[in-house]
């Protein structure tokens, strides 16, 4: 597998972009031989692989985004929901969503096998799935597509689940949207390293 853009090139261009259209820059056998490889290669704890990753694309990406506002309009006052179905519209007019799930089986095998550790493997969980996110967000903008994360969990999980017959126990951790980009991603600010970054040694 090869990239158009370095690794670092790649890491340091990733953005939100949220000016998304239903088209895509890649076939979708490359979405999915990126999202294999993100399944294969993202490093978990003790190597417990409890990502699960659900790839929807055209009217699957569609129906998600039809959940979403279902659900939300449901829940929220009518002058709330105009902006929200506004925001839900624009994920909507993209090309596909990427959900990503963390299997609780996996996370409680670990728990009971090391017990010592059993406190942490929860948020060890949340890490190997924030991992999976930022290998497939930077991947897919690489070759050309645009990006955002969401996070709509879990008041649309009950329907996720049933709608694409995903086990009810599985977590659902975010939604990486993506399609063309139309429009550029806004401008990113960065506090000084000097508060961030710390280095002994040199």
């Amino acid at each position: 597998m090869t990239l158009s853009k370095t690794f670092l090139e790649a890491l340091c261009a990733r953005r939100s972009y949220y000016k998304l259209a239903n088209q895509s820059t890649i076939p979708d056998s490359r979405i999915v031989e990126l999202v294999n490889a993100a399944a294969l290669n993202t490093p978990s704890c003790f190597n417990s692989q409890s990502t699960r990753l659900v790839v929807l694309l055209k009217q699957e990406h569609e129906k998600l985004w039809e959940i979403a506002k279902e659900t939300l309009k449901a829940m929220l006052p009518p002058d709330v929901y105009v902006n929200t179905e506004q925001r839900l519209n624009g994920f909507q007019k993209a090309y596909g969503t990427i959900l990503f799930f963390e299997n609780p089986d996996t996370v409680k095998a670990l728990q009971e096998k090391l017990p010592i550790y059993a406190d942490r493997f929860p948020s060890w969980s949340e890490h190997t799935s924030a991992m999976h996110q930022f290998f497939l967000w930077t991947a897919l903008e690489a070759e050309g597509l645009g990006a955002n994360l969401q996070h709509y969990n879990p008041i649309i999980d009950e329907r996720v689940s049933a709608e694409w017959n995903v086990p009810a126990n599985w977590s659902l951790k975010a939604q990486l949207v993506f399609g063309t980009p139309t429009g550029e991603p806004l401008e990113k600010t960065y506090e000084p390293l000097k508060e961030r970054v710390f280095v002994h040694g040199i």
